[in-house]
């Protein structure tokens, strides 16, 4: 994974692991906010801002999947990275403000060392780049879909709100669960270790998997039958379930086909308009199987499975919210 320390590239494979050999996350460092009045000195303009990201990473995918659903293909330029992953995130393109590629690289720690020089930490996707400040606003994921979601409307014809005031604390109360039991449970489970970290995270997350199961057999989505917020931040890790986490985190007590209302729902929000088109599988695959080798030292990627979400779902049998 590699990390920055003072401002200079560490090449290592270590991820943080407590006492317990339970893996620990680290918070995201850069968490100043761009608004539509500018009053949080980054204001929202078409053109100023870009989207560093990863085809693999579901806290990326996030982004990607409100700048699709909010229209703003042509407010926020967007970067995949697609060089081997050497030194970290790498890409092959730049973008305005950025360094240059060197020998047809750029690598993403070299963005955060010229946004901070003095920079020490880890170098995550997604990273919001300010073009015309040249530095990063922000690389925490759910904070970049709630400025996606209103800070824009000005320069989008779409302005369905994902986080309806109304709606705030049921939307809030089960993003606690999903993140801490579902989003980052796969990686509490893949990145354990000691068996008993591994089997406390994984028991985790399945009793989160059993309880959003039976929340869907009731209403159509995860708060009634509106699509919010809290629907595309679990969206990311279910679509990646069966072909990443299922084997490569060792999730592998159920799959999610095996859950019929949370793979039903699934393929309800894979089919909504535009959502397919930020899924590769085979890229995510390769990315998860070919690019930690502290997990899979081969490198080698499985064939399988073979998964479709483009057939039909039974969540029409819910009355959908207009």
């Amino acid at each position: 994974m590699g990390h920055l320390e003072h401002g200079k590239w560490i090449d290592d494979d270590a991820v943080r692991i407590d006492a317990k050999g339970a893996f620990q996350r680290d918070e995201s460092a850069f968490r100043n906010r761009l608004t539509a009045d500018g009053s949080s000195g980054y204001k929202a303009e078409p053109g100023r801002y870009h989207l560093w990201v990863a085809q693999n990473c579901p806290w990326a995918h996030r982004t990607v999947i409100f700048r699709k659903l909010k229209r703003l293909e042509n407010a926020i330029t967007i970067n995949y990275a697609d060089k081997p992953k050497l030194h970290g995130w790498a890409f092959s393109t730049t973008a305005e403000g950025a360094p240059q590629p060197d020998n047809g690289v750029l690598y993403l720690h070299q963005v955060y060392a010229a946004a901070k020089p003095d920079y020490s930490g880890r170098v995550t996707v997604p990273t919001l780049w300010d073009k015309k400040q040249r530095t990063i606003v922000n690389n925490e994921s759910s904070e970049i879909i709630r400025m996606l979601n209103t800070e824009f409307n000005a320069f989008t014809n779409e302005h369905y709100d994902y986080y309806p005031a109304a709606l705030r604390p049921e939307i809030d109360a089960i993003n606690k669960l999903t993140y801490e039991k579902i989003n980052n449970g796969v990686y509490r489970s893949g990145f354990a270790k000691t068996q008993a970290a591994y089997e406390e995270a994984c028991r985790a997350l399945f009793d989160a998997f059993d309880q959003i199961e039976a929340r869907l057999g009731k209403q159509r989505y995860l708060v009634g039958e509106r699509i919010t917020e809290a629907d595309w931040r679990l969206f990311p890790t279910l679509v990646r379930f069966d072909a990443v986490y299922y084997g490569h985190f060792k999730c592998n007590i159920r799959r999610l086909a095996d859950y019929p209302n949370l793979s039903n729902y699934t393929r309800e929000l894979y089919q909504v308009p535009g959502i397919a088109e930020t899924i590769d599988i085979a890229g995510i695959k390769s990315g998860y199987y070919g690019g930690m080798p502290q997990v899979n030292p081969t490198g080698i990627v499985p064939l399988g499975p073979e998964i479709s979400f483009a057939g039909p779902h039974d969540r029409d049998r819910f009355k959908k919210a207009a």
